[in-house]
């Protein structure tokens, strides 16, 4: 089943899916990414723009298979990429694979929780894909293994189409770096082995190893112009009332704030990324819960689902234990017309008794704040930051051979050297700096009054 033309992007009915917390490049699919029912069709808003799938018409959408087993961590330089946390496949009456997603790709606060804390039908519940199938009329089988034979081959004729919200990073990013990266090795592998010192080879590798870094500084631009185009209006902008001792920071007062809208509530920390939470619908929002300790003090604020799952936290002493709390905490009720309650634990009691989304909007440390306060970086990590150094280094290196015979060509190259260089350097140089000197310092008493 080919996915239909793109239409128009109005605020689909729930339930509707939303993608999981998302910072830089990919906050767009936080404010763009959808997964809902549209008549008799499933439609998926994606970065790579609108798919719909028929349901219940000759080879459309006749079942969903939901697979419920952890899939294995992917292996790769750097930190493993964790596997699924369960699988749905959407199929014809035939069994043949139309769509698959991973759950947990649709669950706003997975990010933030260990691998697998939800699954089964809390899963299903929680994502909203309970109510979705129900809404579109898709009957829902379950299996506990991947070898079952409801199972859909996913290396067969007919793959299906891939129903994630898309890449955090636009594919044109990737095509430019790809691209790039292989001339560059190329012409550099060329070069080394065989020994020859052609100025325009040389050149060639010099203006790929360029792009890479000219491409990042591009990415920060679009990523700023575009989120200038996703700015929904807000209802109320709740923002953290620090008490003193929390050791919370100019950087986190400024950016972390939890937004009340006409239809989520959105969470934002100190890292740009922002959770995603539905106000309505069967899997929204449906309460905020003030937790006490034994002697009446707050712990913290709840937001709870109508299941009474826990969404996400707002620690008291963060957000509302310091001058201006109380009105926040009052901001906070009135705006979001959730149903408000207070839940006071026993002598033994202890808070949160798992983890929770929000429970890291401050860092521990300094240092841990810029690292996540960095532009991010994309699956290759480190080792692309490397590559893009070592380019710079070569160009710099072959410009200093080339200065004897060939004077035009080897100033090039070395100024294409020394760009590469300042534009991967630069950026992180202001950051740490900005970081050291002033965001990352503790608010004082009278920053925290403001």
């Amino acid at each position: 089943m080919n996915a239909g033309p793109a239409r128009t992007t109005t605020a689909p009915d729930e339930p509707a899916l939303r993608p999981v917390a998302q910072r830089g490049p990919g906050l767009e699919l936080c404010h763009r990414a959808r997964l809902f029912a549209d008549g008799g069709e499933l439609v998926l808003r994606a970065r790579s723009g609108e798919h719909r799938f028929p349901v219940g018409v000759a080879d459309g959408i006749a079942r969903a298979v939901f697979i419920d087993a952890v899939g294995p961590d992917l292996e790769r330089m750097g930190p493993p990429v964790r596997g699924s946390w369960g699988e749905i496949q959407f199929q014809n009456d035939g069994g043949g694979l139309i769509g698959r997603l991973d759950l947990d790709d649709w669950l706003p606060e997975a990010g933030e929780l260990p691998k697998g804390l939800v699954a089964g039908e809390q899963l299903l519940t929680r994502t909203g894909m309970s109510a979705l199938l129900a809404a579109a009329g898709i009957p829902l089988h379950t299996v506990r293994d991947r070898s079952d034979h409801l199972v859909a081959s996913t290396t067969s004729f007919r793959p299906g189409i891939s129903m994630g919200p898309g890449n955090p990073f636009p594919y044109w990013y990737w095509g430019v770096r790809l691209t790039a990266g292989a001339v560059w090795f190329v012409a550099l592998t060329v070069i080394i082995f065989s020994g020859t010192r052609a100025p325009w080879l040389i050149l060639v590798s010099a203006v790929a190893a360029v792009l890479a870094p000219v491409a990042r500084l591009v990415l920060r631009v679009w990523t700023c112009v575009r989120m200038r185009r996703y700015v929904p209006g807000a209802r109320a902008r709740i923002v953290p009332h620090p008490s003193a001792g929390t050791g919370a920071t100019v950087r986190f007062c400024r950016d972390t704030e939890l937004r009340v809208q006409d239809r989520d509530l959105v969470l934002r920390d100190l890292s740009g990324q922002e959770l995603w939470l539905p106000r309505g619908g069967p899997h929204g929002v449906a309460s905020l819960v003030r937790v006490l300790d034994h002697t009446g003090g707050a712990l913290g604020v709840e937001l709870r689902g109508p299941d009474g799952q826990v969404r996400a936290v707002l620690p008291w002493e963060l957000w509302f234990g310091g001058p201006g709390g109380s009105g926040g905490w009052s901001e906070l009720q009135r705006t979001s017309g959730l149903r408000v309650a207070d839940h006071q634990l026993s002598h033994r009691g202890r808070w949160p008794k798992k983890a929770a989304a929000g429970l890291g909007t401050l860092p521990a440390s300094a240092g841990e704040a810029r690292r996540v306060s960095r532009f991010p970086a994309t699956i290759a990590g480190g080792s692309s930051t490397a590559v893009m150094g070592l380019g710079s280094m070569f160009s710099l290196s072959f410009g200093v051979v080339l200065g004897g015979t060939h004077a035009s060509a080897a100033t090039t190259t070395i100024l294409l050297g020394a760009i590469g260089a300042f534009l991967q350097a630069a950026p992180y140089v202001v950051h740490q700096l900005s970081s050291r000197l002033r965001l990352d310092r503790p608010i004082s008493g009278k920053e925290n009054a403001s």
